[in-house]
């Protein structure tokens, strides 16, 4: 099934490497738990695309469909672009906050390996249909199961049930437990929390099985985790140290120790989003030769991008009014193309540097190599970085100031003996505010998805009034956003005391592919 490894071959472009594989999500809802999880989730799933469909710059995420097993496997949402259809999304999130919370239903044991088969199907038809007008960036698919049911019983049910089915279009199959736990304290969760050994592990046939809390914020943190550049495919960095005494590690030919490794986002960055800053005044835009995630994705293997540590420093000798723009984050690299005994050289030696720079309380100063771009007379400009270490296996990288940034600052010093007047009035103010021991972001609210998600709505339109207010249900009851699938569904098992659907697509092969309705057709692009 999943090797990390993408059926493409030569030079990648930006978009191809940095974007991310397209996403089936399927909700496995069951009663009562469905109760205490749909809030959290629609939540945190309108929160994740405010974001995802905001990024300016190359797309993410290329291809979301949303899956939904209760008593029976239903798709609410096909295939779509993430960009630009936030008002499908939406759509799609309002579907799941009007489904059955109360109450009981006997689901069918198939019905949930009938969506994974019914999900990858579709995404085979799509692949097919929009391969035969343009080159495809993805060949396959990432498939997350979100479930309140003990995670490891879903598993088994999954292997059982998909034992037989041709998983080769199948880069990752996840099934991800919601506790019933609900946080006691937001200080307790970490921005970039990882799974533990006992909370993530991989069982029978490469289905990965993570548990995530009953909250918002848990669940965010797992959306967000999609917007990474997870691909394998290449090392992003290449970590040069001066090394004439080692013989058994990685070198260049410049006798220099070489680790390779991988490059995180810390944060997003504000620039990337409308109206969270003035356009004329961005501090982090976008720019540079190592100013974004970006430009480090889109260089070919052949011409990883370098960073030279050329000194050590104390940990207290930098200034941080020197540093500039947004943190990156360098792990161990996890390429396929490294054999295996070199992927576990290159990461005790990762492991063993950020050990020894604790230890000694060093920073590094590393200068940045440009990419050799043809034969140019032209001395291209580089870019230091101050590298810290973490007690976590990654380091903090930090672009520095050089002296052709460097503005003229009178720093006088601070005089010794304030009046008593002003110390005493300050003290009092002081005392009156509210002592943290660490800030911690996620204590802190802007308003930022609200704003995000009015300047969609105002982007994109309501919905259209044919897909709000369709033709009633049985019984008076009023049809939701529910939009068809492209491709004829898989037989479903009837429940018991009710007929059985006749699905829309069993109709002659010459009309597989339709559209929920007039106008509602798949984007050419993002």
């Amino acid at each position: 099934m999943y090797h990390g490894r993408s059926t493409g071959k030569g030079p990648s472009t930006p978009t191809q490497i940095y974007q991310q594989p397209p996403r089936l999500l399927i909700v496995h809802i069951a009663l009562p738990s469905w109760a205490h999880i749909y809030s959290n989730l629609c939540e945190a799933l309108q929160n994740f695309f405010c974001l995802a469909c905001s990024l300016m710059g190359p797309s993410r995420m290329s291809l979301f469909s949303l899956y939904m097993v209760q008593n029976q496997h239903e798709c609410i949402l096909p295939f779509v672009q993430v960009k630009g259809n936030f008002a499908r999304l939406q759509a799609c999130i309002s579907e799941l906050r009007t489904l059955q919370k109360e109450g009981c239903f006997r689901p069918h044991s198939t019905s949930l390996q009938l969506a994974v088969e019914d999900g990858l199907q579709q995404f085979k038809q799509y692949t097919r249909h929009v391969a035969t007008g343009a080159a495809l960036s993805y060949t396959s698919l990432e498939i997350t199961v979100l479930t309140s049911q003990p995670g490891k019983e879903v598993v088994k049910q999954l292997e059982e049930g998909l034992k037989d089915t041709d998983l080769v279009r199948v880069r990752r199959l996840q099934v991800v437990e919601i506790t019933e736990g609900v946080l006691e304290c937001m200080d307790s969760v970490s921005p970039v929390e990882e799974p533990s050994s006992d909370e993530s592990s991989v069982l029978g046939t490469d289905i990965d099985l993570q548990t995530i809390d009953n909250d918002v914020v848990s669940m965010e943190i797992f959306f967000k985790a999609w917007l990474h550049n997870s691909g394998t495919d290449q090392e992003h960095i290449h970590l040069l140290l001066p090394s004439r005494c080692f013989s058994n590690i990685s070198r260049t030919g410049d006798d220099s120790m070489c680790l390779k490794c991988d490059l995180q986002e810390r944060l997003l960055s504000p620039s990337l989003l409308p109206g969270t800053a003035d356009g004329s005044l961005r501090m982090d835009d976008p720019k540079g030769d190592f100013s974004t995630l970006y430009q480090m994705a889109s260089q070919s293997s052949a011409s990883c991008y370098k960073l030279r540590v050329i000194k050590a420093l104390n940990s207290s000798g930098i200034c941080e009014s020197l540093t500039y723009g947004l943190p990156f984050i360098l792990r161990p690299t996890s390429c396929w193309q490294l054999d295996w005994d070199e992927l576990e050289t290159n990461q005790q030696h990762f492991h063993a540097l950020c050990h020894s720079l604790l230890k000694r309380q060093w920073l590094l100063l590393a200068k940045g190599e440009p990419l050799s771009g043809g034969h140019s007379l032209r001395t291209p400009a580089s870019t230091f970085y101050v590298i810290v270490p973490s007690r976590s296996p990654t380091l903090l990288v930090k672009a520095v100031a050089t002296r052709e940034l460097l503005l003229p600052s009178p720093f006088p010093p601070l005089p010794e003996d304030p009046t008593d007047v002003s110390l005493k009035t300050v003290e009092r103010v002081l005392d009156s505010l509210e002592l943290e021991p660490t800030y911690n972001p996620l204590q802190a609210w802007s308003h930022l998805y609200s704003h995000l998600s009015n300047t969609l709505t105002k982007l994109q339109g309501r919905i259209q009034p044919s897909l709000e207010s369709r033709a009633l249900r049985k019984a008076g009851q009023l049809q939701t956003n529910r939009v068809r699938a492209t491709v004829a569904p898989l037989p479903m098992t009837p429940t018991p005391g009710r007929a059985p659907k006749m699905p829309a697509a069993s109709k002659p092969s010459s009309e597989v592919f339709f559209w929920p309705s007039k106008g509602e057709e798949y984007p050419s692009g993002p």
